[in-house]
Parts: structure tokens; C-alpha cells; sequence
């Protein structure tokens, strides 16, 4: 069964970078697109940047832009999220999700359980 494993959340200054991971398994991750979201406290899904399955292609919500980088490892099954410039306004759960086909990064189908950032000083 599909499974995504999100990972590298915690605790971080404003200003400073932490790097998310997501692990994938169940299914053939060098087929599909993949991408974050988060949730704030008290507010609703909010898509944060997706890649295509070759990895050519990434895409990014503006206001992180600049800011955070998405990648993956094919032979990891693996997506990343590098994150700097964090600030308070990044505070957010964050998920993994695999989008339904190799270039759909807002069509999804499965999703993890998210990791906690907050950023704080």
C-alpha cells in the first residue's frame, strides 16, 4: 500500500532553514509528480510547492518563493523540502502527497501524516 512518511520538522529561528523529508513507498515514485502542503493553526490546506516525476519541472506558492526549494531522489524514493528564511507566518504542519499522475502537483491521491514546523525565537 502507498505510504509517505514526512520527516526533519521541529523547531526553528526565525530565519533559520530546516529540511523536510518524505519517504515513499508503495507504489512507483519515479511515475509521479509529488508535493508539500501545510496547515496552520486554525486554517486550512494550504499548497506549498510541487515537482514533476522527472524532476524538470518545480513549482512554488509566491510566498515562498525565494525561500524554499523542492527536490527529489528517485533512487531514494524520496521528495525533499529545503526551507530558509523561515519565518512565524511558516509555522505550519506539513505534508507529503503524491500527485495522481507524473505532472499533476495539485491532483492528489495519497498523503502523510505531516511533521510539525514552528518557527519561533
Amino acid at each position: 500500500q502507498v505510504q509517505l512518511v514526512e520527516s526533519g520538522g521541529g523547531l526553528a529561528q526565525p530565519g533559520g532553514s530546516l529540511r523536510l523529508s518524505c519517504a515513499a513507498s508503495g507504489f512507483t515514485f519515479s511515475s509521479y509528480a509529488m508535493s508539500w502542503a501545510r496547515q496552520a493553526p486554525g486554517k486550512g490546506l494550504e499548497w506549498v510547492s510541487g515537482i514533476y516525476s522527472d524532476g524538470t519541472h518545480t513549482y512554488y506558492l509566491n510566498s515562498v518563493k525565494g525561500r524554499f526549494a523542492i527536490s527529489r531522489d528517485n533512487a531514494k524514493n524520496t521528495v525533499y523540502l529545503q526551507m530558509n528564511s523561515l519565518s512565524p507566518e511558516d509555522t505550519a504542519l506539513y505534508f507529503c502527497a503524491k500527485g495522481a499522475n507524473s505532472e499533476s502537483i495539485t491532483t492528489n491521491d495519497y498523503w502523510g501524516r505531516g511533521t510539525q514546523v514552528t518557527v519561533s525565537s
